[in-house]
């Protein structure tokens, strides 16, 4: 069973971590515009669990199409580090898998737009990444909490607090706190 393991921080900027990824010899591996749609039943059960399922599509840097994916996170395990089950499977047409999806009872629970930059370092991904409406993030994904506790370390971050919360679980709030009724977050252009 797929495994993600990961840490993430909240950063003021990507420029100083970007700067000790380029010393540390890690390798760029591209920027992309996600379009998150997260879907639940309609108790919310999916997410009262601690369960995620998502259609993300990319958008390369070029502005050509990149990956659409279908995604299902299984609920945290304990632990430091955000572990769960991830299952994923690549879809030729989101706005399909979205009707797929409705059809089994899943709706779109909230739609969010993310800028992600990645990068390998040590046998890790290092993604900076910047979701509508809350700044700047670095998630660290890797093998063991000792690969990523050593990147971290690796990119300025070694002491940094971790936040606990998913992106969902951070921009539900926000448009709770903003009266944001279409849970619709988009970057600006």
């Amino acid at each position: 069973m797929p495994i993600e393991m990961e840490a993430k921080f909240r950063v003021a900027s990507h420029d100083v971590v970007r700067d000790h990824l380029r010393r540390a010899g890690a390798v760029c591996d591209g920027l992309v515009t996600e379009t998150n749609v997260i879907l639940d039943r309609a108790d919310g059960s999916l997410r009262e669990g601690g369960c995620g399922l998502r259609v993300r599509a990319t958008r390369r840097d070029d502005g050509s199409e990149g990956t659409t994916m279908l995604t299902f996170k299984g609920a945290r395990r304990p632990g430091p580090l955000k572990t769960r089950e991830e299952w994923e499977v690549t879809v030729n047409d989101a706005a399909a898998a979205e009707r797929i999806m409705a059809g089994c009872g899943f709706m779109p629970v909230l739609t969010y737009e993310k800028r992600r930059e990645s990068w390998l370092l040590d046998g890790c991904r290092v993604e900076l990444d910047e979701p509508a409406a809350l700044g700047f993030f670095v998630e660290v994904e890797g093998p063991s909490e000792a690969a990523i506790a050593g990147v971290q370390a690796s990119i300025g971050l070694g002491d940094a607090a971790h936040v606990r919360e998913s992106y969902v679980q951070l921009l539900i709030g926000y448009c709770q706190a903003h009266g944001i009724v279409e849970r619709r977050l988009l970057l600006s252009k």
